[in-house]
């Protein structure tokens, strides 16, 4: 017996990236859905760190739970940016785990991680994780810019009005042929998954496919002006 035509269109999508339906017999896209998994469990992940930080101290124990946790998800593990912090967190508690300097450093990196302040407890501060280090030279004439966060500096007009006043280029988001990613000082708790956090995904996706896209902070930006 012959396919009918909606099992050939089953079949074709289940080809094309799409290997399930749901209950009304419409495909379901595992990539999407994929996405959206990582993206929860991410933002567990950081509920975790906010948690470990909440009391203004970071105890190995804590550090080894969330290394354990990241290695019980593997399927995110290499996510940016779980993967960064699994790596930093992993060297420490293997090599320097008697050294209480550098124990005492996973805190910063989970300041950093989570955006909040060590001192301030405030959830405001952009983090650090993804800056180029050390930070390159910027130039202005005929480079293409992307601002991404709140600026200490201004508005974002007044931004923009600095950078194309110099010869540059403004892009809304990050694209291969943008030169420099600007991270705003200020910043927000769920930076990750906001708008703002995503230009930093896409940026840091980019400069993993080769391109030279520099990912500088506001406060490194503002010295060339």
């Amino acid at each position: 017996m012959g396919k009918s035509e909606i099992e050939k269109i089953i079949e074709g999508t289940m080809k094309g990236g799409r290997d399930e339906v749901n209950e009304q017999g419409q495909p379901v896209n595992r990539t999407f859905n994929a996405k959206r998994l990582n993206d929860r469990e991410i933002d567990e992940l950081i509920g975790i760190a906010k948690g470990i930080v909440s009391d203004g101290v970071v105890t190995v124990d804590e550090a080894q739970f969330f290394v354990g946790w990241i290695e019980s998800h593997k399927h995110i593990a290499k996510e940016w940016p779980v993967d960064v912090l699994y790596s930093r967190i992993k060297h420490i508690l293997t090599e320097h785990v008697d050294d209480q300097e550098e124990v005492s450093q996973i805190f910063s990196i989970f300041a950093e991680f989570t955006g909040m302040n060590p001192v301030q407890r405030c959830a405001d501060l952009s983090t650090s994780l993804p800056l180029c280090n050390p930070a390159p030279p910027i130039e202005f004439e005929d480079r293409e810019f992307c601002l991404t966060g709140k600026f200490t500096f201004g508005s974002r007009n007044r931004c923009v009005a600095e950078i194309t006043g110099r010869g540059g280029i403004c892009n809304d988001h990050p694209r291969q042929r943008t030169n420099y990613l600007v991270i705003g000082l200020v910043g927000s708790t769920d930076w990750i998954h906001s708008s703002f956090g995503r230009k930093i995904e896409r940026a840091v996706e980019l400069k993993k496919e080769g391109f030279p896209l520099a990912i500088i902070s506001e406060e490194h930006w503002v010295k060339y002006l």
